[in-house]
């Protein structure tokens, strides 16, 4: 049933993108053993924001939100699998484990990394607004999975909630709700500073 893979083939490369969404798993290291902290399992949507960079790496573009849990666990260990699944008639999980690492506006890459998300590029000044990392993965493991049991669902239409809300903030705005909710993790790690 389950397969590994070397890399991100053309194969499955179709198959992400797609999904319209995908989860995204972090964990923080709080004891010299590893244990301790709260896991975090993140849904992102649009299908604008995921891009396969290479056949070993990926990346994402992650909006504003109300926490900054998966920022804060790669800064501490960089430990990521982002998992899609298939909810129409085919049958199929693919996880991607790797190392990640987080690109913030402005810093070098930003600009080279941008280009990968059309409403970043396309959409200039009409941008929604809120985006405030990029995250990348080199992988490590590639697999797949029956997915049997997961259920058979219609997609009715993207949600543009978090775009309209970000849309209505000015960017000082923006900045002032990110110190306020995404400063620390739940588990007091330092996430955007």
């Amino acid at each position: 049933m389950g397969k590994l893979y070397p890399e991100l083939d053309e194969r499955l490369r179709k198959f992400i993108a797609r999904q319209p969404v995908f989860f995204v798993a972090t964990a923080p290291c709080l004891t010299p053993d590893g244990d301790g902290g709260h896991v975090n399992l993140s849904p992102k949507g649009y299908q604008d924001t995921f891009a396969v960079l290479g056949p070993l790496q990926v990346a994402y573009l992650d909006l504003t939100g109300s926490g900054a849990e998966t920022i804060a666990h790669l800064r501490q260990n960089g430990r990521i699998t982002i998992m899609f699944c298939s909810f129409d008639r085919s049958t199929k999980i693919v996880r991607l484990y790797g190392t990640g690492r987080v690109v913030l506006p402005g810093q070098d890459e930003w600009d080279e990394l941008s280009a990968h998300f059309p409403r970043l590029g396309a959409a200039g000044a009409d941008a929604p607004g809120g985006e405030r990392s990029v995250i990348v993965v080199d992988l490590d493991r590639i697999s797949d999975s029956c997915g049997y049991a997961v259920p058979v669902m219609e997609l009715a239409s993207e949600r543009d909630v978090l775009d309209r809300y970000n849309a209505k903030k000015t960017p000082a705005e923006l900045a002032a709700y990110r110190v306020e909710k995404n400063t620390v993790s739940i588990d007091g790690l330092p996430a955007l500073s």
